[in-house]
């Protein structure tokens, strides 16, 4: 009996090793079944997103808190930067030796109604942060992982596992707390209704980013039949040029690109901090797409 005693602890630590070494085993020859390239467009494409996310959700708060108040103008600077997405993808033509993919009659409506749903995406964001502060519309807008991992499981029949069961608890714990404790970060010159409007847009934002997320895995799926890095950037480019279209149409009718040059001169910081602001909100939104 001692002996036992004395042996379960020593076999513990090699137990641990050999998970350890099993877990290392298996990621080599993940890392060995992709080319290099793979990698680096991995943790480029990882990078961009971790800066580009907080960027624009700061910087959209920026906007409204130093002056401000259109919810047209930040939708459509949210994709008013597709070109710089197309000009990045016109090179990977040559580089990765492809061709642009057809643009068949099905896959034309599907990028013009994915980019109809981006620009009323776009414009639920645009009220969410105009009402919240931006640490708590972004942890709201992480509720979209959510959404995806739901609608992934519905319409692409993509399979839950036990840590994206574990993210959907966690992120829904965090917007219960949040529900729940609504007071601490309110702004003083918003109202009761305002922010519980704030937080209605954007829940149902990252309900309808969810569901993009979805429809366009399905569009890789059903139309196009390849996932690559040019083809990603394809339907960036088309879901962000429909979106641009649809948004610049919302601007124009609501007269607010006139309404820019009251924004400007009236803007905390001046003229030049108000069109900074604008022009780091298209990257970084562009960037985090």
């Amino acid at each position: 009996m001692g002996r036992r005693m004395e042996e379960e602890p020593s076999n513990l630590p090699v137990s641990l090793w050999g998970r350890v070494s099993a877990f290392g085993a298996r990621a080599r020859e993940a890392y060995k079944r992709k080319p290099i390239s793979h990698w680096i467009l991995l943790v480029l494409s990882s990078a961009a997103m971790l800066v580009a996310f907080p960027a624009s959700s700061l910087l959209s708060r920026v906007y409204y808190a130093n002056g401000g108040t259109s919810k047209w103008i930040i939708s459509w600077v949210a994709v008013a930067g597709w070109p710089l997405t197309a000009l990045i993808l016109f090179p990977t033509y040559l580089v990765c030796k492809t061709s642009p993919t057809p643009l068949t009659l099905k896959l034309t409506f599907s990028y013009i109604v994915l980019g109809l749903l981006s620009a009323a995406d776009n414009l639920m964001y645009a009220y969410a942060y105009a009402y919240l502060p931006a640490s708590t519309a972004s942890l709201l807008a992480s509720s979209s992982l959510v959404f995806s991992a739901l609608f992934g499981y519905l319409l692409v029949k993509n399979k839950l596992n036990a840590a994206i069961v574990n993210a959907v608890v966690v992120i829904t714990a965090a917007m219960t707390i949040i529900a729940l404790d609504s007071d601490s970060d309110r702004y003083g010159n918003v109202t009761d209704k305002q922010y519980i409007w704030g937080f209605i847009w954007d829940i149902l934002g990252s309900a309808l980013h969810g569901l993009i997320f979805a429809l366009s895995e399905l569009v890789f799926v059903k139309l196009v039949g390849r996932r690559s890095f040019h083809v990603v950037l394809e339907q960036q480019v088309m879901v962000s040029f429909f979106a641009f279209v649809f948004t610049t149409i919302g601007v124009i009718v609501n007269n607010d690109f006139q309404g820019m040059k009251y924004e400007a001169r009236s803007f905390k910081g001046g003229k030049s901090s108000y069109y900074l602001v604008l022009i780091w909100s298209t990257i970084s939104f562009q960037l985090g797409y």
